[in-house]
């Protein structure tokens, strides 16, 4: 938590009341503008360093991507000089993904995958600082609200839900996504709730808590804040038992999506969880079918694979999307890796996706299809995806207020 349990229990119930609340604490917030049941809950995965979206749904029926990366391209799906576990799992006779995302294929197949392809942002900085910043931000410049997409969404939709576990960020810090007037928590372990196992400890912190919240405008939220705390004392990663056959990779990524999996089970009132996955910064020994850049994949196939056989039985209210803040160039450099580029994909994972398709407008790779220095180009805007998903999944139709200056277009990405 960014506010540890030390922390919180070094102060008085007076310290507490005059000091800054932990960050997973509730806080009062501006009544929403629009009312809604509760909708999919959505897990949010930032690949950060500017995936090579063109190696991870590879357009193996474009001539110039093999003549643009002879050495690092992905082999097409009926390349008899190579191995079938290496070459290109075909999609749809033009797009396949790299062999590295094979354990997602049987969703792909249950139509419960999709991938958009050729998307991005309008920012062509090619600067990840400043991308990551606005994409986070929902915004197309600096002279935008502070406050993250996620957060005006939550602030702008209320779902009748008051648990402190509404939002959470899987990690030590909250996603700048997550930034607003709805609080998130940043949660690097549920056993930081469980103090060790220090009874003593979880009594002053409740006794603390109940004092805080005794009466006044908030004894139900606090009310609630003790329930679920309760509720996580009651879950133990380490006697966690997902479902039958999934075995989650023992990696940082693995270990959240498998908490993210207890939290969505137990019902403790999660919204949306957002989680990081860096190292994607490949500009040199990137690797093609083999390498770096198959490891990373490997890990993220395997993890969102594992948890959504885990949570399998929630599918229909639950959708995975991944993102990064930009693609790499198309040409190849000296280095066998990729520089900064512009295009880029996403993919979604659900019951509610309309699954089995490739998404967006293909631009080409011929020379005169390209945009700035050599890079795709992004023909659909990523806030195009993700005010579908909000309005048909998440319920929420205020996309004015969760993209202001920005009307997105629907893509047909979700039922």
């Amino acid at each position: 938590m960014v506010r540890t349990r030390r922390n919180l229990l070094r102060f008085t119930t007076t310290n507490l009341l005059a000091s800054a609340l932990p960050r997973w604490m509730p806080r009062m917030a501006f009544a929403p503008k629009h009312t809604a049941p509760r909708g999919d809950v959505l897990v949010c995965i930032f690949l950060r360093g500017a995936a090579d979206g063109l190696n991870i749904v590879v357009p193996h029926g474009e001539d110039e991507y093999y003549r643009l990366r002879p050495g690092i391209g992905i082999p097409r799906p009926d390349d008899r000089g190579t191995q079938g576990h290496l070459r290109t799992q075909d999609l749809d006779g033009f797009f396949g993904i790299h062999p590295s995302l094979t354990p997602l294929m049987p969703f792909w197949e249950g139509q419960e995958l999709a991938f958009v392809q050729a998307c991005g942002a309008p920012d062509e900085s090619r600067s990840h600082f400043q991308a990551m910043e606005l994409m986070e931000r929902g915004i197309s410049t600096e002279n935008g609200p502070a406050s993250g997409w996620i957060g005006r969404h939550l602030a702008s939709l209320d779902t009748n839900n008051t648990s402190p576990l509404r939002a959470i960020g899987v990690g030590e810090r909250i996603p700048r996504s997550l930034q607003g007037r709805i609080p998130a928590a940043a949660l690097r372990s549920i056993t930081d709730f469980h103090m060790d196992g220090d009874a003593q400890s979880i009594a002053q912190m409740q006794s603390a808590l109940v004092t805080l919240y005794a009466d006044g405008p908030l004894i139900d939220t606090g009310q609630a804040t003790l329930d679920v705390l309760a509720t996580l004392e009651s879950l133990d990663p380490e006697r966690y038992r997902p479902a039958t056959g999934v075995q989650y990779p023992d990696d940082e990524f693995g270990q959240g999506l498998r908490q993210v999996a207890m939290l969505i089970k137990a019902e403790v009132g999660l919204e949306v969880a957002c989680l990081d996955v860096g190292d994607w910064d490949t500009h040199i020994a990137q690797g093609g079918n083999e390498g770096w850049m198959a490891g990373s994949l490997a890990s993220l196939a395997q993890g969102m694979a594992a948890f959504y056989a885990d949570i399998h039985e929630y599918g229909d209210q639950t959708l995975v999307i991944t993102m990064s803040e930009f693609g790499r160039r198309v040409r190849e450099n000296g280095g066998l890796g990729t520089d900064h580029g512009h295009g880029s994909m996403m993919m979604l994972l659900g019951g509610g996706v309309n699954g089995g398709r490739v998404h967006g407008d293909w631009p080409g790779l011929a020379a005169d299809q390209l945009v700035g220095p050599g890079d795709l180009a992004a023909t659909s805007d990523y806030r195009d995806i993700l005010g579908e998903i909000l309005q048909k999944r998440l319920n929420n139709p205020q996309l004015d207020e969760v993209f202001p200056g920005y009307a997105p277009t629907f893509r047909g990405v979700a039922e």
